[in-house]
């Protein structure tokens, strides 16, 4: 059956006007501008169609987008209009996608939360009274929804897992060095460079790897990014594929619940021939305290730059970053110093297996404003690492709430993440999707 792009982009337009009042997820729509580039993409040969020909979409408001509003959630970026697409844009517009609007996401992305001074705060679809998860939650909010079918968003310490895990969906933090920042309010500048990712969330597996082949490769502007091949989840054999995991993170320990989903998970990666082994993650202690080491280790100073380039007089940021201490030359030294040796360490432990099967965070989504960041080690820990992960659900909590889990793979294998991550979602999908707002 043929189905006009007009019909879709309508339909998805129609869902966020159903569900969007209560989510607050989508903070700049474009129904009429939509709706004109979907007719004209109904009109174009078959021969001139690209990946994503005339599928609507919509990107987190940290990526700049042309002629369209981009705030990256600070004041002083309000009425903010790009004039040029960030890389990833750029390359899904050639692909055929339509941007149906912006996503919201907190002051310059540095919050689990997803509020801020210009569009206020997004709710979860699963209960209005917990959080959507941050940076990301706007995107996370709205796949989950069914308002959009893809959306694009970052990760520095689990901004696109830890939504997509509350809110139920997929989401893919790629490779360090795969996807370019250009045009992303955290770009390529700086120590902490290395801990921002650009990716996909999506409702489906097979999507995060669409749009990755996508967005994926150099473009003469970042200049961290790799032009290493990108494997094909297609092509990889699941069967035999030697799998790790754990569940305790020490000092943080999950939920029985979020257990369950992690045994449920690798109990489903048995069953189709993977051996399967406990570990223990070395020195697990100090995650937390490394990654904000590199985050904040100059006392904030990157981050007052931000604030006082936009404007932003009045983003909470400014009391977050107020005190801190600004770490010597040689501190900082030997923090990065542990840090390659732990790296290192980390490489060993996973010599002899494919991937690593983990919690995305201790349980599923809190109430609002009460998320303890240092439980976010378990997806900062792979933003150190710079590893692949693929965040797919794999269980519901008493409460009706999702719980999602982590597929790691070895550095530039996003197709062995996503190909496990798409057999764990096959084995234990279908999962309820939300209430509320979301029926």
């Amino acid at each position: 059956m043929n189905v006009s792009s007009e019909a879709v982009t309508r339909a998805y337009l129609d869902r966020i006007d159903a569900v969007n009042p209560k989510l607050n997820a989508v903070v700049q729509l474009r129904h009429e501008a939509a709706l004109a580039e979907a007719r004209a993409a109904d009109g174009v040969p078959k021969e001139r169609r690209g990946a994503l020909h005339g599928m609507p979409m919509t990107i987190k408001d940290s990526l700049d987008t042309a002629g369209i509003v981009t705030t990256g959630g600070t004041k002083g970026r309000a009425s903010f209009v790009p004039s040029h697409d960030a890389t990833v844009v750029k390359r899904l517009r050639a692909a055929g996608a339509i941007v149906m609007g912006k996503t919201n996401t907190p002051d310059l992305t540095l919050n689990y939360e997803t509020s801020n001074l210009v569009y206020g705060r997004t709710n979860n679809p699963f209960d209005l009274e917990r959080t959507s998860g941050g940076s990301s939650g706007g995107a996370a909010a709205i796949v989950a929804a069914g308002g959009s079918p893809l959306d694009i968003g970052s990760d520095t310490g689990g901004s696109i897992r830890l939504p997509a895990h509350f809110c139920g969906i997929a989401g893919l933090k790629p490779t360090a060095g795969r996807v370019p920042r250009t045009g992303h309010i955290i770009g390529y500048e700086g120590l902490s460079q290395f801990l921002t990712h650009i990716g996909p969330l999506a409702r489906r597996v097979d999507d995060l790897a669409l749009a990755l082949g996508i967005i994926a490769g150099p473009d003469d502007a970042d200049p961290y990014m790799a032009p290493l091949f990108l494997g094909d989840p297609e092509a990889v054999k699941v069967r035999g594929l030697r799998v790790a995991y754990f569940t305790k993170l020490p000092p943080l320990a999950p939920t029985a619940e979020t257990v369950s989903a992690v045994e449920s998970a690798v109990g489903a990666l048995r069953r189709v021939g993977c051996p399967v082994r406990e570990i223990t993650i070395p020195d697990s202690q100090r995650i937390f305290d490394t990654y904000m080491t590199v985050l904040f280790g100059d006392g904030g100073a990157a981050v007052a730059r931000a604030l006082e380039r936009w404007g932003s007089a009045e983003s909470p940021l400014r009391k977050r970053i107020e005190g801190m201490r600004a770490l010597s030359s040689g501190e900082l030294t030997e923090r990065h110093e542990w840090l390659d040796g732990w790296r290192s360490r980390m490489l060993g432990l996973i010599a002899d297996v494919d991937a690593i099967v983990c919690p995305v965070n201790v349980a599923p989504a809190p109430p609002h404003e009460t998320f303890d960041r240092a439980t976010a080690a378990y997806t900062q820990m792979f933003n150190l690492t710079g590893w692949p992960s693929t965040v797919v659900r794999a269980g519901t909590s008493g409460e009706g709430l999702p719980i999602g889990v982590q597929v790691v793979a070895h550095p530039w294998r996003e197709d062995v993440s996503l190909a496990l991550a798409r057999e764990i979602e096959t084995a234990l999908g279908p999962l309820p999707g939300p209430p509320g707002p979301a029926d």
